[in-house]
């Protein structure tokens, strides 16, 4: 038997049957990283054809790392690619990455703009529609007594949540939920086929053409909704030019709906393996969701990573960098540092404390909608938790199968079953 200090990892991270076996087996490899210090060399192929030869880049394993990288964006920067490992054409990185691939000036101007739309009234208005949507899916499934739970809640709650949000019309919600499968997918053939670049760059095509329709419709028929907040401005104020509104709806449509998405299924799981916090949660609901969301956030990190690129020469955790090395933060690993987390690989709904990098460590990336996808995960569980009491699982859960490093690692199909409930109705 291995200790923690002389384990190591059984599976090379870049490889795609690292990320395609249960997220467990994933956190004990990452603690065997940990275990030999911050940093974990790898590299992966080079599928863009940027660089002559494979990728290198180091994967940030510990708490303290993350957070130091994250505060300090002009060492290392987005710019050149957040949500991908290897290089992409500048034009590829903006239209998936939005503001997540961008660096101050641009990062702060289109970020402002974002939040200049969500004034405290429109907010309030989303956050008042989160529970309405989560009756209206429950609805679509109580009688049933037996559902895939991605299918019948994951999935669809939080898109439904965007959509409305965004002023996208019910009738083009499949077309949605279909690209954002796709982008979503990690290269799950399932999902995008032979040609993975081909698949997700028509789903990106799709979601731009799709915004670009209703942002025409709203100039001409202004709506309270964020696509007309995003498209005006008052006199003082910057809007959102055509070609920066796609972008900014892929980025929603997918980093709006994947932490609550994943973090719902990986719930289901969580609860199914540790009845006692189940019970614990279920005992005292109002008291005990604000810290269980909190908790089902640092355990399952559903967003896997981020990249930052160093600006300059550099030294961390008394190691010395050169400028261009790339640094891949994989929040799970850093969720479960013992050094901040204590026995962090337990699930406790009451853990407080915590402190996690769920939503991105501090600095000017820190996800901008990690209020709202709080408020979408306690009334998804509340809910849940409250109509359907004896939810239970059906089988094990089907995990993504990840083509290489996914920057989200979900639940593909999860069946549930509960005794069947009669619908709340629908205002």
């Amino acid at each position: 038997m291995t200790t923690e200090s002389t384990a190591v990892p059984r599976f090379d991270i870049a490889q795609p049957e690292f990320w395609r076996r249960p997220l467990q087996d994933r956190m004990d490899d990452f603690a065997a990283m940990r275990a030999q210090g911050p940093f974990w060399d790898s590299e992966i192929p080079d599928t863009m054809g940027m660089l002559d030869g494979p990728v290198p880049f180091h994967a940030v394993t510990t708490y303290d790392e993350v957070v130091e990288i994250s505060r300090k964006p002009k060492q290392f920067c987005s710019g050149q690619g957040a949500v991908a490992i290897p290089d992409m054409p500048a034009e590829a990185l903006e239209f998936f990455g939005s503001f997540i691939n961008m660096d101050d000036p641009r990062h702060a101007r289109q970020r402002g703009i974002v939040s200049r739309a969500f004034t405290p009234r429109r907010l309030e208005l989303v956050l008042d529609s989160v529970q309405h949507i989560c009756d209206e899916v429950i609805d679509d499934f109580c009688e049933k007594g037996e559902v895939d739970l991605v299918e019948a809640m994951s999935a669809p709650f939080p898109l439904l949540v965007i959509c409305d949000m965004m002023g996208i019309p019910r009738s083009e919600f499949k077309t949605v939920f279909d690209a954002t499968n796709i982008i979503l997918g990690g290269g799950d053939p399932e999902f995008v086929g032979d040609d993975v670049m081909g698949a997700l760059f028509g789903a990106g095509m799709t979601l731009t053409g799709l915004l670009h329709e209703v942002a025409e419709d709203r100039r001409k028929n202004p709506k309270d909704d964020l696509t007309t907040a995003l498209i005006t401005a008052d006199v003082d104020d910057e809007m959102m030019t055509p070609e920066e509104l796609g972008p900014f709806f892929i980025l929603l449509a997918v980093a709006g709906n994947d932490t609550t998405r994943t973090a719902i299924s990986y719930a289901m799981q969580f609860l199914t393996e540790n009845p006692e916090q189940r019970r614990i949660w279920q005992d005292d609901l109002e008291g005990v969701t604000p810290t269980a969301v909190e908790e089902i956030v640092r355990y399952a990190s559903p967003v896997v990573f981020m990249r930052r690129t160093a600006t300059e020469d550099v030294t961390l955790a008394g190691r010395d960098f050169s400028a261009g090395e790339r640094f891949v933060m994989f929040y799970g690993a850093a969720n479960r540092d013992p050094a901040h987390f204590e026995n962090p690989e337990v699930f406790d709904v009451r853990r407080d404390p915590n402190p996690h990098v769920g939503f991105g460590g501090p600095g000017p990336h820190f996800c901008l909608g990690a209020h709202l996808a709080r408020r979408e995960l306690a009334v998804a569980w509340r809910q849940l938790l409250t109509r359907l009491p004896d939810l239970e699982a059906a089988g094990p859960p089907e995990y993504l199968e990840a083509a290489g490093i996914p920057l989200v690692g979900g639940i593909k199909r999860f069946p549930v079953r509960f005794t069947p409930t009669e619908k709340v109705g629908r205002a």
